[in-house]
């Protein structure tokens, strides 16, 4: 008897089991997939730390988190600064003062912001009142044509005319040459890959792969007092009230047999006629280099294809429009009523999460069932 079963060894069910066991509470853990670490899992090949399931960068403002993931990995000085290709023409991202200066020829922050202004009056809408006015909004309407449209539409499945403006509100936009994407005082890869640190946050507690919740749920229930879901709600009720929908990912992987193929870690495909979002090469993330800090002869890209989800494929980006979180609101109700089981985590909340927010809601999760 168990005192807690976790369903999912991602960073949520990892980060809760880490603090149950640590206050004396017994945890089984269980993944369906043949390795931990959820969809931070990281594969070595050709000496490179792979992200399997897409490009995954540490970032936060949170100390406590910071301190908390440093427990279990040395994080190394990685930098998010992405590019954009548009047919061939190359843009910084995040918008800065490199981005205003190739597409208008400005020069100064003034010129900058008087040119997105510009663009902002002509457009004519007071509130912006989906992505495409919230985009224009922020950074102009050249900018929006070429480096966020065809990019959006293609990741969301959707005219962007017909997706909610807070989608975009987060978008860096700087009067500055700062090419960090993300405005965080703490980020950095885990020396040795993500499933490195899952392997030591699971240290010393037993886990169980390859192991399916739904094809096992009577007996796995019945070994522990509480269950601790991270996967879908909607699937956890059998799709009762229906299905939520996500964006699903797929990957095309290339080893490549030469040192450099892009020259950075993710390029960003903003056209709307090349198929894939974007293409990651995971050296970049390291630097280019292995452990011991030698050069790594090959690369491996990841071609990122975006994609409507269907039952069956992997779920990634929930779609937080209205019709959806009404139907969540019903799924949510119905696990609050129960008192064996938790629902948490990016599928179990059905929210997007960046990697220090799962964290944190799983601390502070752990924390209260602690108290109780």
């Amino acid at each position: 008897m168990f005192d807690y079963l976790i369903v999912g060894a991602g960073l949520y069910g990892a980060t809760c089991a880490r603090e149950l066991t640590d206050m004396g509470k017994s945890v089984l853990v269980i993944d369906k997939r043949k390795h931990i670490g959820g969809n931070v899992y990281t594969e070595k090949i050709e000496g490179i730390n792979v992200h399997k399931y897409g490009a995954h960068i540490f970032h936060t403002n949170n100390k406590t988190v910071w301190d908390y993931v440093n427990k279990f990995a040395t994080f190394n000085r990685f930098t998010n600064s992405p590019v954009a290709n548009y047919k061939g023409e190359i843009y910084s991202l995040p918008f800065n003062m490199y981005t205003f200066n190739k597409m208008w020829g400005v020069v100064t922050p003034e010129e900058a912001a008087a040119k997105i202004e510009e663009q902002r009056k002509e457009a004519s809408f007071t509130e912006p009142s989906n992505l495409e006015e919230q985009a224009i909004s922020l950074v102009g309407k050249d900018i929006y044509e070429k480096l966020i449209k065809g990019y959006t539409q293609k990741q969301w499945g959707r005219p962007c005319d017909q997706l909610p403006a807070f989608i975009i509100k987060r978008l860096p936009v700087r009067l500055s040459y700062d090419n960090n994407y993300f405005n965080a005082l703490y980020q950095g890869i885990p020396v040795g890959g993500y499933t490195k640190m899952v392997e030591n946050m699971l240290k010393g507690i037993e886990v169980k792969l390859d192991c399916d919740y739904f094809s096992n749920r009577n007996e796995l229930d019945s070994i522990a007092k509480k269950v601790i879901y991270t996967g879908p709600i909607d699937e956890f009720y059998d799709y009762c009230f229906g299905n939520l929908e996500y964006r699903s990912v797929r990957f095309e992987n290339e080893t490549l047999d030469i040192p450099n193929f892009q020259g950075n870690a993710a390029v960003n495909y903003t056209d709307p006629d090349t198929p894939w979002t974007r293409i990651i090469e995971h050296k970049w993330f390291e630097f280019g280099k292995d452990e011991n800090g030698q050069e790594l002869p090959k690369t491996v890209i990841s071609r990122e294809y975006s994609s409507e989800w269907k039952l069956g494929d992997e779920p990634y980006y929930p779609v937080n429009d209205e019709k959806n979180n009404e139907l969540y609101k019903k799924y949510k109700e119905k696990a609050e009523q129960e008192s064996k089981v938790i629902s948490g985590g990016r599928l179990g909340e059905y929210k997007y999460y960046d990697m220090d927010q799962v964290i944190g809601e799983a601390l502070e999760k752990a924390k209260l069932l602690l108290a109780e």
